[in-house]
C-alpha cells in the first residue's frame, strides 16, 4: 500500500542538546486512522510539528501526499490539516469568519457551500454567527477542527483532540473522525486516552523517549501482546493454593474465593483443559468463571515499562 505520509530517519535535537526524536522511520497508509501513543515528553508533538512544517528536523526526510515538506513546503502544507492541542482562535471573530479566513490563508477560493457543509458536519451551523469567546470548550474544539478542514486537506492531524472534553462529546468526536475517514481523509491522532485508540485506530504506533518502539495493526497487537485471564469463582474458599496446582501459576484472591489463571492467546496450548482437570483432581469446585483480555492500555504500559 502506498503511504500518504512517509517519514525517513527523522531526528530532532534542540539547541539545548535535548534529543526529542531519534531516527524515526514510519509510513502512514492512505485512508487509515493511525494512533500515536506515548507518555508526556515522548516526542509525539515534535513529530507532528515536523511533519506539518512547524519545526525543522535535524536529520531525515518527510513526504506528505507526494510532496517533500521542505523542498515543496507550500504543496505539502496544502495537503495537511492540523488541530493543535491548544485552543488558539480569535475570540472576537464569529465561527463563520474564522473558518472562512482559514480557508483563504491556504489560497483556496471562496466556497460558502463547502464551509456550510463543514459546519453542519461538526454541529456548528447554529453557532455560525456566534463569537468564539461565547462558545464552550467542546465547541471551540470543533471550531479548531473546522479550521483545519477548511482548505480540504487529505491528511488531518489531531493532537489530543478530546483533551478536556466531556464523555458525551468525546463519543461525538469519535463518530466525526470515522466519518472523515470515510470521506477519504487520512487521520493521525495523538491521545492520552487509550480507549480512544482502542475504539478508533486501524494501527497503533508507540513512541517513547523519541523512538518508535512498535507499530502494529491494533487487532494484531491485541492478539500478539494481549493476555487473557480466567477468573474462577470457587464454591468454597481456599486458605492457599494446593501444591498440586503450583505449576499453573495461579493467583488466589485475598478472601480465598477466586482463582485467576493467565494465558497467552498466541500459545500453542492455553493449558485450560489441564487446569480444569487438575482442579477436579484436587477436589476444588467452582460456581462460575469469567474471562478478560488485556486492554490496549495494559499493553501500552507494559511496552513502555519494558523499554524504559
Amino acid at each position: 500500500m502506498q503511504p500518504i505520509v512517509s517519514i525517513s530517519d527523522v531526528s530532532k535535537t534542540y539547541a539545548t542538546g535535548f534529543e526529542a526524536l531519534k531516527h524515526v522511520t514510519l509510513d502512514i497508509h492512505k485512508g487509515e486512522i493511525f494512533a500515536l501513543l506515548g507518555p508526556n515528553g515522548a516526542g509525539k508533538t515534535t513529530l507532528i510539528s515536523i511533519i506539518c512544517g512547524i519545526v525543522r528536523a535535524s536529520t531525515g526526510r518527510v513526504i506528505a501526499d507526494g510532496h517533500d515538506i521542505i523542498g515543496e513546503y507550500r504543496q505539502a502544507r496544502f495537503k495537511i490539516g492540523l488541530v493543535p492541542q491548544e485552543l488558539t482562535t480569535d475570540a472576537f471573530e464569529t465561527v463563520w469568519a474564522t473558518v472562512t479566513h482559514s480557508r483563504g490563508l491556504f489560497g483556496r477560493s471562496s466556497n460558502p457551500a463547502y464551509i456550510e457543509k463543514v459546519l453542519k458536519d461538526l454541529s456548528l451551523w447554529d453557532k455560525k454567527d456566534s463569537k468564539i469567546m461565547t462558545l464552550s470548550g467542546g465547541m471551540k474544539r470543533r471550531v479548531m477542527i473546522a479550521k483545519a478542514l477548511s482548505h480540504e486537506p487529505t491528511i488531518l492531524f489531531l493532537d489530543e483532540p478530546t483533551a478536556g472534553v466531556d464523555v458525551e462529546l468525546r463519543r461525538d468526536m469519535w463518530n466525526l473522525v470515522r466519518s472523515l475517514r470515510e470521506s477519504g481523509v487520512t487521520i493521525i491522532l495523538t491521545t492520552h486516552y487509550i480507549d480512544e485508540a482502542e475504539e478508533m485506530a486501524d494501527r497503533v504506533g508507540v513512541i517513547n523517549k523519541g523512538e518508535i518502539i512498535l507499530v502494529e495493526e491494533k487487532k494484531a497487537l491485541m492478539r500478539k501482546l494481549g493476555k487473557k485471564e480466567i477468573t474462577l469463582e470457587l464454591a468454597k474458599a481456599l486458605d492457599r493454593i494446593p501444591d498440586a496446582l503450583a505449576h499453573h501459576k495461579l493467583d488466589l484472591s485475598a478472601d480465598g474465593h477466586e482463582l485467576t489463571y493467565s494465558y497467552d492467546t498466541q500459545g500453542e496450548r492455553t493449558g485450560i483443559t489441564t487446569l480444569l482437570h487438575d482442579l477436579a483432581e484436587a477436589g476444588i469446585r467452582f460456581r462460575d468463571l469469567n474471562t478478560k483480555q488485556s486492554s490496549l492500555e495494559e499493553i501500552f504500559v507494559n511496552l513502555v515499562r519494558e523499554r524504559s
